[in-house]
């Protein structure tokens, strides 16, 4: 792996956490991702199954974790299956995880091949009565339902060889548990933004008119990439002039022209986690009134909705909120009259017209990570913060995106406070005055 090793005191912690929640004489279950192919011999780069390196910190493919905490030998309380490897396996596909450096990366200290799974664990669920599954339940997880991972064929599998033992979800706790981070992941994720902010730095003195969006794409990768991260956390928007008015616009091959804004939804990724930042700054290096008013607009609402981010806010009524903040500066731009606001239909609000989308998601391992969301907010939660006003009639698409970890007591802590968003900022680094 490119990022520098993790404490495995990280690892230890969460699986303590975890089996605090099981129900007694449970065994929990957590496989790795498959490797996917293309075609041919060629497979999609692997990356691990989030569930389990939050647990495990093992990056590798064919892992299982098992948690038993009733078990009746101390030694298969945690257990950490992996993959045997050899000298040939070495030197064709590189070093694996020997039973040592899976232990000194997980602190499991019970490792076993995966070949000797089944046996082990036919043993263990005759102490057993439940059997906690790791279900995708994430509110966007539905995208995925078309594609049978190694998670799905294992519940199938069990399901056949023990009818008789209970199920349980395990989604739900990690719901709990992986949307409060750890001091280790607060300061994983303020990295992934230190290398996030590298990179926009680097494109700052980088656009101008003539350049086409994926030339902008490669210099962030170029940034990433030499920081230790694999490259960007999820596929970036590189959006210029009308392109910004798509929310999800990815392909990334127009010019960006004279007089045009760039929209950038770009964030490095490091040790499996995600950073999410967006920039939107002028081709020119130079904003137009328009432009800047627009701009400062989507920027107070960003502040504003940051300092609602405390413990004990629900997201429902946070986002209603922020809602009422756009609607006044819609309103001040002219995009919104009284009599907009006066005749809405209170599901679709008037200011959605111009912002149709959410101002704030959990962030973690995954982009839009697990958390808990319709409980209030807890200090140590991380959040993105990204307001934004789209005018496709104007050509004009601005958001602005920043992350951060909620605290006990005052304004959430900004991990990305030091990567430029005020207009003259902006205009400083593009002009090269900074």
């Amino acid at each position: 792996m490119k990022y520098l090793p993790i404490d495995k005191n990280l690892f230890v912690k969460n699986r303590t956490k975890f089996m605090a929640a099981m129900r007694p004489k449970s065994i929990a279950i957590f496989n790795s991702n498959d490797i996917y192919p293309i075609g041919a011999d060629s497979t999609i780069p692997f990356q691990q199954a989030r569930d389990l390196f939050y647990l495990t910190g093992a990056d590798q493919e064919e892992t299982v974790l098992l948690l038993f905490p009733d078990a009746y030998e101390e030694k298969h309380r945690e257990v950490l299956f992996v993959r045997e490897t050899n000298e040939h396996i070495a030197i064709w596909e590189g070093e694996k995880l020997s039973k040592e450096k899976a232990f000194e990366i997980s602190g499991v200290r019970t490792v076993y091949w995966l070949s000797e799974f089944e046996k082990i664990f036919f043993e263990l669920m005759t102490e057993a009565d439940t059997v906690y599954f790791n279900t995708n339940e994430h509110y966007r997880g539905g995208l995925a339902v078309e594609t049978e991972t190694r998670e799905d064929r294992f519940i199938k599998w069990c399901k056949e060889k023990f009818p008789a033992h209970k199920w349980e979800k395990s989604n739900p706790v990690m719901h709990q548990l992986r949307g409060v981070k750890e001091i280790e992941e607060t300061a994983i994720l303020k990295h992934a933004c230190e290398i996030t902010e590298k990179g926009f730095k680097r494109v700052l003195n980088f656009v101008k008119p003539g350049v086409m969006e994926y030339e902008i794409e490669a210099e962030y990768m170029h940034e990433f990439l030499r920081n230790r991260s694999r490259g960007f956390a999820y596929t970036p928007i590189i959006a210029s002039g009308f392109n910004a008015c798509v929310l999800h616009y990815i392909e990334n091959n127009q010019e960006c022209k004279d007089g045009d804004m760039l929209l950038m939804d770009v964030g490095a990724e490091y040790a499996n986690y995600s950073s999410d930042m967006t920039r939107t700054i002028p081709v020119n290096g130079r904003f137009t009134q328009r432009q800047k008013d627009v701009y400062n607009a989507v920027l107070r609402v960003k502040k504003e909705a940051t300092k609602m981010l405390v413990p004990g806010t629900i997201l429902k009524e946070y986002h209603k909120e922020v809602g009422k903040f756009m609607t006044f500066e819609l309103l001040e731009l002219g995009l919104l009259d009284k009599a907009d606001v006066q005749n809405e239909n209170p599901e679709w609000p008037a200011y959605k017209k111009y912002f149709m989308h959410g101002t704030s998601h959990h962030l973690g391992l995954d982009t839009h990570d697990y958390g808990e969301l319709k409980t209030p907010i807890k200090s140590n939660m991380i959040f993105t913060v990204e307001p934004g006003i789209y005018i496709p009639d104007e050509n004009l698409g601005i958001r602005l995106e920043d992350d951060v970890v909620v605290q006990e007591s005052g304004e959430p802590i900004n991990l990305m406070k030091n990567i430029p968003i005020e207009v003259g900022e902006i205009e400083e680094y593009m002009n090269n005055k900074k």
